[in-house]
C-alpha cells in the first residue's frame, strides 16, 4: 500500500507522514542520550523542509532543552491537540 493511500477510520495519512519521526530520529541520532533545544528542532525542520503544518507543530514546542523522551511526550501532545496525531503521525 502506497504512503498515501493509508487510512484511518475517517481520513488519510498526509503525505507527511512520519516526517516527525524522522526528525527526532535525526535529533538523536548520533547521541541518544544528548539534550536539545526548541532551536535545534527548529533548525532541523527548517534543513528537512517539513510543511507548514509540522513547522508549526515545532514552533508550539515550550522553551527548555529536552531528551528524547521529553520532546516525543511535548510533540505527541500538540499532535494530539491538534488532532494530527492520524494524519501525522505520533513519535517515540
Amino acid at each position: 500500500m502506497e504512503k498515501s493511500e493509508q487510512t484511518w477510520p475517517g481520513g488519510t495519512q498526509a503525505p507527511e507522514f512520519g516526517d516527525l519521526q524522522r526528525l527526532v530520529d535525526e535529533l538523536f541520532e548520533n547521541e541518544p542520550a544528548r539534550m536539545v533545544g526548541k532551536l535545534d528542532a527548529i533548525e532541523r525542520a527548517q534543513i528537512d523542509d517539513l510543511s507548514e503544518d509540522l513547522l508549526e507543530v515545532i514552533d508550539l514546542l515550550p522553551g527548555g532543552r529536552y531528551g528524547r523522551h521529553a520532546l516525543c511526550n511535548q510533540l505527541n501532545s500538540i499532535l494530539t491537540a491538534h488532532g494530527w496525531g492520524y494524519t501525522h503521525g505520533t513519535v517515540s
